[in-house]
């Protein structure tokens, strides 16, 4: 039994580190942005579309990835878009204009989206039922610890060589995960009723239900606002006076608190706590620190900068309860006869929007308005959408892992067992 946990916990491990691996890639532009813009003349706004178009092939490819996830397999695939990335993170390395480097961005996204799309839909294949929480919740860490090794990395690499080096250093950091997914993930085993009809069939009664759609949205409002604020946060310091490596170290540590609320959901739903009671304060709070954060000129103020820090700080490591409560509940909503990928796939498609999208509102908003001090603006008001999407979402089937144990068991929610004449065992000892 002990080997087997073992075997278990190795094979999504090495999943999370392939999902950390791929997402660096999202955040090695945030540091390296000042000097992009200097070497290729980018402006501000082909900043804010560079944040985004990684995010581009999630926008359309999402079902597309679940199809071939459940026809390649799943394992297949998350070698295949880890081997992407590190390709085009080469390409990257070598642009002569924006332009280049978008197109290179958007090969980036592709490779992204193979390797994040079924990788919860592996941990769910190749992790207890007991233990499924605590990985989902691990794994809805990787966004943060990404953001957190990412941008201080680079900002420390980028002090001694240029962005075009920390772009191969990337390509090669990519393939590290790939020895470890061999060796500890199990063979991808075909199903019995393999082929593209099969998988489209079970991809079109996934994506026939509502809630993959609601939930899609919901995480989409809290994706659009956090990429933007962490995307621009380096430049957002370097606005307020701090130069060297100091706004890209302290934007790492803002997203890697990130993980801490991530790590926090697990408990929280395995004690019964609802998806849409944890997103639904979590937005709350989101918007308020969001407030405190852009509302007030901190830098005017004595150490006001890092009084700010400490606030966007707290809508981070607040923020990460969110994706750890939409895997979650995009892991057990699928229909009996339906495909957990499509499932996460059709989410990540929808909430991709908000990553394209919401750089680019952010980066829109501060030149209209002539500062960061009104970007508060969309994080509200992407909050409350999120907020009023949750009326129309239901409980998970299932609820937690236990509510699952105890109705397969023939136990009653309450512990009461009821006779035919639908009286408790207590009543009818008392009647007795």
């Amino acid at each position: 039994m002990d080997d087997t946990k073992s075997t278990a916990d190795g094979a999504w491990l090495a999943v999370l580190a392939a999902g950390i691996a791929a997402a660096m890639h999202i955040w090695k532009l945030p540091a390296a942005l000042a000097g992009i813009q200097a070497d290729l003349g980018t402006s501000l706004i082909q900043a804010g579309l560079l944040l985004g178009i990684i995010q581009l092939a999630s926008l359309v490819g999402g079902l597309a990835t679940a199809v071939g996830g459940e026809m390649a397999g799943l394992r297949r695939l998350l070698i295949s878009g880890l081997v992407l990335l590190s390709a085009a993170s080469i390409l990257g390395a070598a642009a002569p204009s924006t332009e280049w480097l978008m197109a290179a961005r958007t090969l980036e996204g592709v490779g992204f989206l193979l390797a994040v799309v079924v990788a919860p839909a592996l941990i769910r294949k190749v992790v207890p039922p007991q233990r499924l929480n605590v990985a989902l919740a691990s794994w809805a860490t990787f966004q943060g610890t990404a953001t957190l090794i990412g941008l201080s990395a680079g900002a420390l690499f980028l002090q001694a060589a240029g962005w075009r080096e920390w772009w191969l250093v990337m390509a090669i950091l990519t393939l590290v995960p790939v020895p470890l997914l061999l060796r500890r993930v199990p063979r991808d085993v075909a199903p019995a009723d393999a082929g593209l009809r099969s998988a489209l069939r079970r991809v079109g009664r996934t994506v026939a239900t509502r809630r993959p759609w609601i939930i899609g949205l919901v995480f989409a409002c809290y994706t659009a606002q956090w990429m933007a604020v962490l995307g621009f946060l380096p430049s957002i310091y370097r606005s307020a006076g701090l130069g060297g490596p100091w706004p890209g170290i302290l934007s790492a540590i803002v997203g890697g608190v990130n993980a801490i609320g991530a790590l926090s959901a697990g408990p929280l739903i395995q004690r019964g706590l609802s998806e849409r009671r944890i997103i639904f304060w979590t937005f709350l709070s989101m918007s308020a620190a969001s407030v405190a954060t852009f509302a007030i000129g901190w830098e005017s103020l004595a150490n006001g900068v890092l009084v700010q820090v400490v606030f966007i700080a707290l809508f981070s490591a607040v923020g990460g309860l969110i994706p750890a409560a939409v895997t979650s509940y995009s892991v057990r909503i699928a229909p009996a006869d339906g495909s957990v990928t499509a499932v996460l796939g059709l989410t990540q498609q929808i909430f991709n929007v908000g990553n394209f999208l919401g750089p680019m509102l952010f980066a829109l908003l501060a030149t209209t308005t002539g500062g960061w001090g009104t970007t508060w603006w969309l994080t509200c008001g992407l909050s409350s959408l999120g907020m009023a999407l949750l009326v129309f979402l239901g409980r998970a089937d299932g609820g937690s892992i236990g509510g699952v144990r105890r109705r397969k068991s023939g136990f009653p929610p309450n512990g009461k067992l009821k006779c035919k004449a639908g009286h408790t065992s207590l009543e009818s000892r008392k009647r007795r």
